[in-house]
């Protein structure tokens, strides 16, 4: 059996007033991306930093390529890097400046250094600009100097907190682009988090989604958003009686919303619609909007969280320090 990148075994994280993780368990494939997703709160940071060793956990173990993050926190941090959402390249230095400085915290041999920043800063296409001063970069250019910085050690696993954050599409998509090519050409294994679902459709092998400190569901994108089943309609009225008058017409709903917002989950949609329509009337509901589509890993993330995705304070936050940075170089 193929040795695994990372495992998860019955994970707990207890706090003095909340228990963050609740006996988590999965495993990563080597050379696979794997997108850790949830609300604000669901557990997910505290999963990811108990593997980078920055917390303990209170039982259970977590494994990077069979090393106990608990027991060998130095083996461990040799075979990671890690990419945080908050800006951490200083834009008072160079590119070549802000990776040594990663090159001399993980402990690089001085006679190594300079051929590793120059095979990373090459990787990454910033060649042409590693003697520049980072506060003349664009966005797309700071995320890819941040990403330099965790690979200069050449880590087996890379952990990147919501890795196109702040970035306009065209910026977007070049991530994603060295992202893939991380993987495909150098097996890396790649740990994410995003809020961004159409970005865990299009870069994740397989997903895992907790909610509240469990791991609720676990799958490839296209298992994921099959297990939804059906079409998902998606009504609006003023109505605030809209739901219950939907579940006393016979349909299940994935929403409770009171301010006359419904999703339901059918099979035959364009067939149904209209019976749904007619039914609502005859119970007095009118209904402003109707819209039907196939789902969606929103619609898969909505079904074991309760809720749609949302950036959240931290999130929002991060994304406006990052382009107020841009705009200020």
């Amino acid at each position: 059996m193929e040795e695994k990148a990372i495992v998860v075994r019955n994970l707990v994280k207890q706090y003095p007033k909340v228990r963050a993780v609740n006996d988590v368990s999965f495993s990563v494939d080597k050379g696979e991306i794997f997108g850790l997703l949830g609300p604000n709160g669901a557990g997910k940071t505290t999963t990811i930093r108990t593997l980078l060793t920055l917390i303990p956990p209170t039982s259970g173990e977590t494994l990077i390529y069979n090393v106990d993050t608990a027991k060998n926190s130095e083996e461990v941090r040799r075979m990671c890097g890690y990419v945080p959402q908050d800006v951490s390249a200083d834009g008072d230095l160079t590119s070549y400046e802000n990776v040594l400085i990663s090159a001399k915290l993980y402990g690089m041999p001085p006679n190594e250094r300079k051929q590793r920043i120059h095979d990373v800063l090459n990787f990454l296409e910033l060649t042409d600009r590693e003697n520049d001063m980072v506060n003349t970069f664009s966005g797309g250019m700071m995320r890819r100097l941040e990403i330099a910085q965790a690979l200069v050690n050449r880590p087996k696993v890379l952990f990147l907190d919501e890795p196109s954050i702040g970035l306009d599409p065209n910026a977007r998509r070049i991530i994603w682009g060295l992202i893939k090519k991380l993987r495909d050409e150098y097996n890396t294994t790649i740990m994410m988090t995003t809020h961004d679902m159409g970005e865990a459709d299009e870069l994740c092998d397989r997903i895992g989604i907790m909610n509240r400190g469990h791991l609720a569901t676990l799958g490839k994108p296209a298992e994921l958003k099959a297990a939804v089943g059906g079409d998902i309609i998606t009504l609006n009225s003023s109505n605030p009686d809209c739901i219950r008058q939907v579940k006393a017409l016979g349909y299940s709903t994935i929403t409770d919303s009171t301010d006359g917002h419904c999703d339901l989950i059918v099979n035959n949609g364009e067939t149904l619609i209209p019976q749904l329509l007619e039914g609502l009337k005859s119970k007095g509901v009118l209904v402003e909007s109707v819209s039907l589509k196939k789902p969606t890993l929103d619609d898969v993330f909505l079904k074991y969280t309760g809720a749609r995705i949302e950036e959240g304070d931290t999130f929002a936050e991060t994304r406006r320090a990052r382009r107020a940075f841009t705009r200020r170089s």
